[in-house]
Order: C-alpha cells, then sequence, then structure tokens
C-alpha cells in the first residue's frame, strides 16, 4: 500500500515536470501590451479545452478514490469506475471510429482493451492510473501545442495599437491602427516599432529588421526604400507611406503561413503511425497467447507496453520546436514537406541572376574615347542618373561615393525607358544608356568602345555609354556581383554526403555562365535558359531520378520552384504573399541554405532517435511482462520514462545543437540574434546552421 501512495506521487511530480520541461517559457515580448495583427487559428476550441480539463480533474478525483480504496477501504473501489470510463471516452470513441469506419485497429484499441480489461478484473487502481496519465498526457500534448504556436507566430505579431498619422497641415493625430489606410503618411520616432508595410518618404532611420530576416545588423534606410511592420526604428525618425496596414502586411501573411505550418504531420510521422497501427494486431495475438501462459495481468501489461499513443506526442512537439529553429532565424518554411526532402535531396540547381550573383551590377573598367578622364565620365553618367533608383543608376552612384566624387544635381530629365537617359546639363546635352539608345540618337560609336561592347555582351557584362552633346566620350563597364558567400557555400554543400550534384542554370551567354561556374567550383550548367526552360530542366533531373532542390530569387522562377521536390527562393520580405518557393530565405543570405540541411539533418537524426526511444521501453516491457512477471504498473512507469527520456533528448541536445553552430558562425563573424543581448524577448530559442571553418571562406 505504500508502494501505491508513492507512486500515486512520483507520477504527479513527473507529470508537472513533463508539463515544465515541455511548454515553452514565457517571455517579455509575449506579456507586451500589443495588438495582434491576426488571431491565430488555436488548436482547440474553448468547448474542447474545457472538457479536456474536465477529464483531467474527473481521471484526478478518481484516481484518488482509487488510491484510498487500495490503502485503506477497498469496498470504495467500484466508485471510481465512473471516472475511468469518462477519462476514457476519448480512447473509446476512437477506437470504435477507426474500428468501424475504416476497418482498421488503430493505436487506441491497446489503451483501451487495458482499461476496460482493468475493470473487469478489477484493477481499479491501475485502471484509473492508466487513464490519469492518458488525460494528462493529451493535455501536456495541447498545451504545449498551443503555446508553441502562440509563440510561434508571436514573434511576428506584435504591432503597436495607435501609429501617429501626420495631416496636410503637418500636425501629428494618434490614430488606432485598424483605421490606418493606404495612402496614410504616418511618423514613426526612435524606439517605436513600425506599424505598417510601407516606403519612407522622408527621414533615415537605423531599423532593427531580425525578427523579418534573423539578421541582428541593423538596416539603414532613407528616402524610398521599404520599411515593414513589426520592425523596430532604433535611432533616427521617418515618416513613411502607408502601403499596407493590419491583416494585409507582410507580417500577417507570414502569421497566416505559420499557422498553416505548424498543424503539418511529417511523412516520417506519419510512416511512424502506420507501423504503430500494424503492429496493433500482432501485440493483441501475443497477450493473447500470453494469457494462459503467464496470467491475465501479465497479458493486460503486454497490451498496454504498446508504444502507438506516446507517438504523436513526441513528434508532434518535435516538429514545432523545429519550424521554430528556422522561422527564428529568417528561414520560413510555406511547405511541412521541406524538412522531410531536405533530408533526401541529392542534386542542388542554382539560378544565377539575383540567387548567385546580386541584382546590382559594379562598376568594372571606364573606358574613355575622348580627352575627358574616367572620374569626369563617371560623374557625368552620375548626373543623369541621380535620381533613378534602378539597378544600374545604384551601380553607378555607388561606385561615384567609393571615389569620393561630388555631382551636381540636374532637374531637368527625360526619359527613354529602357534604352537610356537624356537631361540638359550646364547648357550641354547629356546622353546615358546603352548602344541601342546611342544609335538612336544618332550618336556615332567609335571601333575601340564597340569592340569593347561585343566582348562584354560576349562575357555577360553590360556596357553603360556616356554622351556629351553629339559625341560620345565614354562607356563605363558594369559587371555582375557575386555574392560574397557564394563559393564558400557551394564548397559547404559539396560537402554533404548526400549531394551528389550541383548545377547552374543561367539565362547568360554560355562564356560568363561557364566562367562563373568555374570560378565557383560547380561542374554542371546550362546556358541561355529562358525560365520556362528551367522547369523543364528541373522535370529531366526528376526523371532521371534526383530528388531537386532548385534555389531562384523568387521572380523570374516560379515554374521551376514548382516544379521541385524543394524550392527555395532569396528573394526574402517583399514578395513572400506570391512566392512560388516552399521556403524563402528572408535575409536573402545565401548560408541560410546550410542552416535550413542542417536543421533538416537534425530533424531526421532526433526524430529517428525519438523512435527508437519510444519502442525499446514498449519492447522491454513486453519482455518483461512474459519473462520476468512484469505488472500493469511497470509497464506504464516505463511508458512515462519513455515520454520523458524522449523530451530530454529533444530539447537538451538541440540547446547544445544551437550553441555549436552559433560559436561555428561568430567564428565567421556572422551575427546571429543570440549576439544580440538588446532584445531577449525574442531570442529564446536560437538556431544557426554550421557553416565550413574558416579555412574554406572565400
Amino acid at each position: 500500500m505504500f508502494e501505491v501512495l508513492m507512486i500515486s506521487a512520483l507520477i504527479g511530480y513527473i507529470g508537472k515536470q513533463l508539463y515544465n520541461k515541455a511548454a515553452p517559457p514565457k517571455t517579455p515580448a509575449q506579456s507586451l501590451t500589443k495588438e495582434p495583427i491576426t488571431t491565430p487559428e488555436k488548436p482547440q476550441t474553448m468547448a474542447e479545452e474545457q472538457k479536456m480539463n474536465r477529464r483531467v480533474f474527473v481521471s484526478a478525483s478518481s484516481l484518488s478514490i482509487a488510491t484510498v480504496s487500495s490503502l485503506a477501504v477497498p469496498s470504495l473501489g467500484i466508485l471510481s469506475v465512473p471516472g475511468i470510463i469518462y477519462a476514457g471516452t476519448q480512447v473509446f470513441q476512437n477506437a470504435y471510429r477507426k474500428l468501424v469506419d475504416e476497418g482498421k485497429l488503430s493505436v487506441e484499441i491497446p489503451l483501451a482493451i487495458t482499461l476496460v480489461s482493468c475493470v473487469v478484473k478489477e484493477y481499479y487502481w491501475l485502471g484509473n492510473m492508466g487513464a490519469f496519465l492518458y488525460t494528462i498526457n493529451r493535455k501536456i500534448l495541447a498545451t504545449v501545442k498551443q503555446e508553441s504556436q502562440q509563440s510561434l507566430v508571436d514573434m511576428f505579431q506584435q504591432v503597436p495599437r495607435s501609429a501617429w498619422v501626420v495631416i496636410d497641415t503637418g500636425v501629428e493625430i494618434e490614430m488606432p491602427i485598424q483605421k490606418v489606410q493606404a495612402g496614410d503618411r504616418i511618423r514613426v520616432y526612435a524606439g517605436s516599432a513600425i506599424p505598417v508595410d510601407g516606403v519612407i518618404i522622408e527621414g533615415h532611420a537605423s531599423i532593427d529588421q531580425h525578427i523579418l530576416t534573423g539578421e541582428a545588423q541593423p538596416a539603414e534606410k532613407g528616402p524610398d526604400e521599404a520599411v515593414f511592420a513589426s520592425t523596430v526604428v532604433l535611432s533616427g525618425q521617418i515618416d513613411i507611406r502607408v502601403e499596407k496596414a493590419g491583416e494585409h502586411t507582410m507580417v500577417a501573411q507570414i502569421t497566416q503561413i505559420l499557422n498553416n505550418t505548424v498543424t503539418y504531420r511529417s511523412e516520417t510521422q506519419l510512416k511512424a503511425e502506420n507501423i504503430a497501427d500494424k503492429t496493433v494486431a500482432p501485440t493483441l495475438l501475443l497477450a493473447g497467447a500470453a494469457w494462459p501462459l503467464v496470467g491475465p495481468g501479465s497479458a493486460i501489461a503486454v497490451v498496454n507496453a504498446h508504444f502507438g499513443t506516446k507517438m504523436s506526442i513526441i513528434a508532434s512537439i518535435g516538429i514545432l520546436r523545429f519550424i521554430k529553429m528556422m522561422s527564428r532565424h529568417g528561414i520560413l518554411i510555406k511547405d511541412g514537406r521541406v524538412l522531410d526532402l531536405l533530408n533526401d535531396v541529392d542534386t542542388i540547381a542554382f539560378d544565377k541572376t539575383g540567387t548567385l550573383t546580386l541584382e546590382q551590377p559594379q562598376v568594372g573598367q571606364i573606358h574613355s574615347c575622348s580627352k575627358y578622364s574616367e572620374n569626369e565620365i563617371l560623374i557625368y553618367a552620375a548626373a543623369a542618373e541621380y535620381r533613378q533608383t534602378h539597378p544600374i543608376a545604384k551601380a553607378i552612384l555607388a561606385e561615384l561615393k567609393v571615389r569620393s566624387l561630388v555631382v551636381s544635381v540636374i532637374a531637368e530629365t527625360a526619359y527613354e525607358i529602357g534604352y537610356g537617359i537624356k537631361v540638359n546639363f550646364s547648357g550641354q546635352s547629356l546622353r546615358v544608356g546603352s548602344k541601342r539608345f546611342m544609335e538612336k540618337e544618332s550618336i556615332m560609336i567609335p571601333p575601340g568602345i564597340a569592340k569593347r561592347e561585343a566582348i562584354s555582351h560576349r562575357e555577360g557584362d553590360s556596357l553603360v555609354m556616356v554622351a556629351l552633346d553629339e559625341r560620345l566620350i565614354g562607356a563605363i563597364e558594369l559587371v555582375a556581383t557575386l555574392r560574397p558567400e557564394a563559393k564558400a557555400m557551394i564548397q559547404a554543400l559539396k560537402q554533404r554526403s548526400k549531394i551528389k550534384s550541383i548545377y547552374l542554370i543561367s539565362g547568360d551567354h554560355r562564356l560568363p555562365t561557364r566562367n562563373l561556374a568555374k570560378q565557383l567550383g560547380i561542374e554542371n550548367y546550362f546556358a541561355e535558359i529562358l525560365p520556362p526552360e528551367k522547369a523543364k530542366i528541373i522535370e529531366g533531373l526528376k526523371a532521371s531520378g534526383r530528388v531537386v532542390c532548385y534555389i531562384g530569387d523568387g521572380i523570374n522562377d516560379a515554374i521551376a520552384l514548382k516544379t521541385a521536390h524543394v524550392s527555395i527562393s532569396l528573394q526574402g520580405a517583399s514578395n513572400i504573399a506570391t512566392d512560388s518557393a516552399s521556403m524563402v530565405l528572408m535575409g536573402g543570405n545565401l548560408w541560410h541554405i546550410c542552416q535550413a540541411f542542417e536543421i533538416a539533418d537534425k530533424f531526421n537524426q532526433t526524430v529517428q532517435n525519438n523512435y527508437t526511444l519510444v519502442m525499446v521501453p514498449s519492447l522491454i516491457g513486453m519482455s518483461g511482462a512474459l519473462f520476468l512477471g512484469f505488472s500493469l504498473l511497470q509497464t506504464m512507469l516505463l511508458n512515462q520514462i519513455s515520454i520523458i527520456a524522449n523530451l530530454l533528448y529533444t530539447m537538451r541536445p538541440l540547446d547544445e545543437f544551437e550553441h555549436e553552430l552559433i560559436q561555428s558562425e561568430k567564428l565567421l563573424g556572422l551575427q546571429t540574434l543570440s549576439s544580440k543581448e538588446t532584445e531577449p524577448s525574442t531570442v529564446d530559442m536560437v538556431i544557426e546552421a554550421k557553416v565550413p571553418r574558416l579555412s574554406h571562406v572565400a
């Protein structure tokens, strides 16, 4: 009897520790007085939650009655039977539904048989203990799911309740965020969160965007640059033209994506649950054969030792943790299958422009065909392009800044879209544009510049020509800018044993595509490929038995992204709603690709080990019941030990894994969320994927 009392207390303590370990901690961010953009769909309705709480209460009360019966008043045992039946209602209903509707034996069958057998054999305390453990475990799972989901979307939900709207007179009016509309002008001060998606129309600010991109380094932004809701102005003051507010903002779209993703059940999980269902019948046959040999008590213990119901508890918590890991660092999963499929990928295909190279080129050589120097040609080009925002203009202006040159601003401009720009500069006609533009304007191209233009065209570069009055004075060569992390990232992927081949797919000419592939160490490439043809290449690779991951910029690669098994976009936050990829790198950094593969590896390893930690105690329980005289109580304890061991394995090694990866990135000088001490509310769960040693980095 003392044993019964001690075990009851032990089970209660285990349940409490299990809950405390599994439930995510409350963070300061969750207690902020902010207005959520959208209300996430809860895993259970209020009525279901109340029903579950009633089951836990009834089961605990019934267990107390059964404990008193076992210790002092045996006649009270019969009074605990209704508690067993009520607490096990969900078990009986699920088992019946699966058996009648689908004609299959489900994992609830062994538990249902255990509870019924305990009532029939008058094992009241054991029956109540089994029912109580089932209800408390389901309660823990539901609570963890709900709090994990809420914690997951809370990262993107915190926006101010109001915004300071600037009216025509320049006066600021505080307005509820629900009333802010597209086109309004709002003002945001240092220390405040940006409440909308929009474009800066006045002012400069240092903005913390790590909640979206996973990058701790603040972004310096000024006029004509986009800003997003939930990011924080660290310094400065900006006026923003509202483009999207409320449920239309990018963070609201992310919230919806996360709501859809957290209910995902992995292929590995489904496979394990299928195995669990298929092992129900053999378990029942084994218990039936054991009944006359070892007695009813041991036979029921064999049934109870079945591992089925523990699968969903452990797998669900683990999946939530991995999805949260990725989202914490700007890796947004739009399709839950990514966690499974990444581990099977053996072929990676990269789009070139906008993926391995930056959208904005850089100035190479400046060719003069007149008395004007390189700097003077650059100044003339910058004067014409000063107010432009396209990549060519940005490249010219960036080079101007590098050379510490100053240019006069031109007010009058005339645009020739797609060809060039024509302006009046100090009484002279200044033209900047392509060869075609110059020919259209009847500007003669000197043979040297024409030859250089042909060479640049073959090499995949471009030549921007500058003419003053009716004479060409020079040309600026623009070359593609390779992402600084691209080469080391490719080498890191090639070191992965499962990656058999890497392809480069480009719309550029063969020579520049070949040169880039050689520079990056990529053996296979396709050149002069139109966007629709990219999908055909992916389909061909799939037809040859490859598991393909396609990585593109999310703009011209929609068909290819949808065709691949796994698709990754670097487009980032601006096109999150329309992006066709199954995974989006919000920060646009190629290192996140390596991170994603590392996390997928850890996910697969953790899930497989979880199932081992579930099955081994079950096998020990069955063997013990058959050969060592294990009772039903001992198999129940093994079941609980299995759940606790799985949770400890899922949590603690992942913490170590996170720490190891963060330290690796610090060696490379890459900032992570954990290195930012000013925002503890958003770093309770940090993961950065392991990167190569310093010697591997270009």
